[in-house]
C-alpha cells in the first residue's frame, strides 16, 4: 500500500514536498516512482529512485525536482521547487519490484492515491 500526501495549491515559482509512505511489502527491494496526471493528459513519470537511493528524472524534473528516501521510515519523498503552471496535476507515487541501484518508470506494482497539486497565481 502507498499513501501520497503533501500537495496543495502554491504561486508560480514556489515549492512543495510530497511524500509517499509505504506499507505491506518489502521496502528494501522496491524502486519507487512519482507520476502525474494533468487534467486532459496521459500519465507520465516524474522521478524514480532505486532500492539503494539511485535517482533518476525525467527532463522536465531534472534540476527542479529533487527526489529522496527513508528507509528507516518507508518513505519516500519529492521536492518539487520553482513550480510552473504546467506542473499542475495529481502525483502519485508507485512502486516496482527492482532491487539494484536503478530503477524505471515502466511496469510499477504497486499506485498510491495520488494527491493533487495546482500552480497557480
Amino acid at each position: 500500500q502507498l499513501q501520497a500526501s503533501g500537495g496543495g495549491l502554491v504561486h508560480p515559482g514556489g515549492s512543495l514536498r510530497l511524500s509517499c509512505a509505504a506499507s505491506g511489502f518489502t521496502w528494501d527491494d522496491y524502486a519507487i516512482g512519482w507520476f502525474r496526471q494533468a487534467p486532459g493528459k496521459e500519465r507520465e513519470g516524474v522521478s524514480c529512485i532505486s532500492s539503494d537511493g539511485n535517482p533518476d528524472y525525467v527532463n522536465f524534473a531534472e534540476g527542479r525536482f529533487t527526489i529522496s528516501r527513508d528507509n528507516a521510515a518507508n518513505t519516500v519523498s519529492l521536492q518539487m521547487n520553482n513550480l510552473k503552471p504546467e506542473d499542475t496535476a495529481v502525483y502519485y507515487c508507485a512502486a516496482k519490484w527492482d532491487p539494484g541501484s536503478y530503477c524505471t518508470l515502466t511496469s510499477q506494482k504497486y499506485w498510491g492515491q495520488g494527491t493533487e497539486v495546482t500552480v497557480s497565481s
